[in-house]
């Protein structure tokens, strides 16, 4: 693939088109239980909109979560006629990438996507082998899309494993995973759990990395109950600001539960995370390594140099965690948009680079930019 902006976004959402899954899933089998674009009152507007369907009930939020690509910045679309063929279009998406400055982007989901615990395990798996078609399309469409595979948590381990294999020869180039299955579905294995070894080692000899996006699917689990008194924008930088709180327990559970020796070259990306935690993070396991000898019960390599072996983090505002870099690993840190959300740079995502970047030598944002997610995706 050509590098010709030099910047790569780690974390970007791809929205499927409102057939994605009609087009491909069984009417006469799963009925109006196919995720579906279904007209409804909004009280609290006073109109009717859209929203999407799935499993025959209709789901919260916006009938797109892409705020960033409206005309009117900020502004959720309520009927799927106003969402931007730049959202869902692969082909006109190029696009908004050329007009950003970005030469490519890791497509985690925009929903209706990503997860499908609706407890039945064959419609979760058709839903899932829906999206991950649908997905793979933009990888057809252009080598500057980088999809992930969703799971298919509810099935046995070798129907989960051909599926990521089936998802990877089709074009995708890593998984999104939950952080901690267990809490999601009810006899499912945390990830350190022998259950999930077939699948790291799948991903192993794929060459593809496991992701974990925000929160992971813990958010209800790490932190107060919102506050009522939050205005909409208040609620909204409670809920982003604690996506890091899952990476700073899921990184030390890694290491210590010897996941990451087990599986010397599977990587690990943790998306929309930010930076700043991670010196915390890697200094407090290198402490208690060494005052606990963990060496001698099979954790034989230093947290910090694990880390740096086989785990990814990104950014997209930060200055202060871009000035940790050496310590952190100037090869383990990657650059996100987020792209179509509120919290993207896009349009400006270079004045926002070079808000973090500022006196940052060449070499070192190349990395950051583009050369890590290079090797990590083998782009080129």
């Amino acid at each position: 693939m050509e590098i010709k902006y030099g910047l790569i976004s780690s974390d970007s959402h791809g929205q499927l088109g409102k057939d994605a899954y009609t087009s491909r899933m069984s009417i006469s089998r799963w009925g109006d239980r196919v995720p579906h674009i279904v007209e409804v009152r909004d009280d609290k507007l006073e109109t009717l909109v859209e929203r999407w369907a799935v499993n025959s009930e209709i789901l919260g939020g916006n009938v797109c979560n892409c705020p960033t690509a409206m005309e009117k910045r900020g502004y959720y679309p309520q009927r799927w006629e106003e969402v931007p063929l730049e959202v869902y279009d692969p082909a006109s998406r190029l696009r908004a990438l050329d007009r950003d400055g970005v030469d490519a982007e890791v497509l985690f989901p925009n929903g209706p996507g990503g997860t499908f615990l609706y407890d039945d395990q064959e419609f979760e798996l058709a839903c899932v082998q829906a999206y991950n078609d649908a997905l793979a399309e933009f990888r057809r469409t252009s080598e500057r899309f980088i999809p992930l595979a969703a799971i298919p948590f509810m099935s046995p381990i070798d129907t989960i494993v051909a599926e990521v294999e089936r998802a990877v020869e089709a074009g995708h180039l890593g998984i999104n995973m939950l952080a901690d299955p267990s809490v999601a579905v009810k006899g499912q294995k945390r990830l350190a759990d022998p259950f999930w070894s077939p699948l790291w080692d799948a991903c192993q000899q794929l060459g593809v990395a496991v992701h974990l996006h925000a929160s992971a699917g813990l958010a209800g689990k790490l932190s107060l109950p919102q506050w009522k008194g939050y205005s909409g924008r208040q609620a909204h930088c409670v809920s982003t600001l604690r996506n890091f709180c899952t990476a700073t327990q899921i990184v030390p559970y890694l290491i210590f539960s010897g996941t990451l020796e087990k599986f010397p070259r599977l990587n690990w990306v943790f998306a929309e995370t930010g930076l700043g935690w991670v010196s915390s993070i890697l200094e407090a396991c290198d402490h208690e390594w060494e005052q606990r000898h963990l060496w001698t019960e099979g954790i034989l390599t230093r947290p910090s140099e694990l880390f740096r072996r086989q785990i990814y983090v990104d950014f997209w505002f930060e200055t202060v965690g871009i000035q940790m870099r050496d310590y952190i690993g100037i090869d383990n840190i990657l650059w996100e948009s987020d792209f179509p959300h509120i919290t993207s740079t896009y349009p400006k995502s270079w004045a926002a680079v070079e808000h973090s970047l500022a006196g940052v030598a060449a070499p070192d944002r190349e990395k950051v930019l583009f050369r890590n997610a290079a090797r990590l995706y083998r782009l080129t």
